[in-house]
């Protein structure tokens, strides 16, 4: 078991010709992913890395049997991109765009509500079930198979607590970058609750950072849920200044809770083993699992 995607996963990119699709297309497909295709409007019928290239999502599901997406359509068309993908039926839709207008997502995010998908993103790095399916922009050697799930707002911290977990001698089972924007399709305590409900999982690492209540209400929930799982946590932003955007979008201490500090002392309150610095996510993962 994985979670959101696997070797079964059918996988087409939006975006597909452009000159991202193009590069980290070619990524998953020597990874091994099963891409299946590609949509670029008005390129539909012709070829591109040996794949066909639909004029619509529509067609890829109906013709490809396509269930999941990754989106490097341009921020001005990236909203519609997703409402597009939803309404066409695709189950998973992971989308790496950052940049997408605030508004835009909002009307995005109402209208996947009552449709059966689950969104990923915007501004993320995708998710990877290593020696399956790498749906994303992230270096694929890094991650090995194993017990660990991971939930990041941060692409890099991502690959660097799998680079950890893999140093260990440990492995992971799906790691989840969730994205770093205000509106994002599933939250922290959503991702931790798919890895805590997948049975090859035996702990999780949640990564966040400054800005929002995503980690304290992960953390409250874990705690409420019982603590089935042993979870790690870091929080990166500690010494950013109050009422300044670092990095990410949603990445802004705005009230008392929403920095590095408060969240950590929530996290612990609520039994999650918080590290200090990044460097220590492998160690104390080893030492969870003995």
């Amino acid at each position: 078991m994985s979670v959101l995607v696997n070797k079964d996963s059918k996988i087409i990119v939006q975006g597909f010709t452009g000159t991202e699709g193009t590069f980290h297309a070619t990524q998953m497909i020597e990874y091994g992913t099963n891409v299946v295709g590609g949509v670029t409007p008005g390129k539909g019928g012709t070829t591109h890395l040996d794949l066909p290239v639909f004029n619509t999502v529509k067609d890829a599901v109906d013709i490809a049997g396509a269930d999941t997406t990754i989106i490097f359509v341009p921020p001005a068309f990236a909203a519609d991109a997703i409402m597009e993908a939803a309404e066409a039926g695709i189950k998973v839709i992971i989308t790496i765009t950052e940049g997408i207008p605030v508004a835009d997502m909002i009307k995005a995010y109402d209208y996947i509500q009552d449709k059966d998908c689950r969104l990923i993103g915007p501004n993320c790095p995708g998710v990877i079930t290593p020696g399956e399916a790498k749906v994303g922009i992230m270096p694929g050697f890094v991650f090995k198979k194993g017990t660990v799930g991971i939930v990041s707002k941060s692409g890099t911290l991502t690959y660097e607590a799998a680079d950890q977990v893999v140093k260990q001698g440990l492995g992971i089972t799906t790691a989840i970058g969730i994205g770093g924007d205000p509106i994002i399709g599933t939250t922290t305590k959503e991702a931790v609750e798919l890895l805590m409900n997948d049975p090859e999982t035996e702990v999780i690492i949640m990564i966040g950072e400054i800005g929002g209540q995503l980690e304290a209400d992960a953390a409250k929930w874990v705690k409420e849920d019982g603590n089935r799982k042993p979870v790690v946590g870091f929080i990166a932003g500690e010494t950013a200044p109050k009422g300044r955007t670092m990095g990410h979008a949603g990445a802004i201490v705005g009230g008392a809770d929403d920095t590095a500090e408060a969240k950590k002392r929530i996290m612990r309150e609520n039994g999650i083993h918080v590290v200090d610095s990044p460097a220590e996510i492998g160690k104390k993962v080893k030492e969870i699992l003995g």
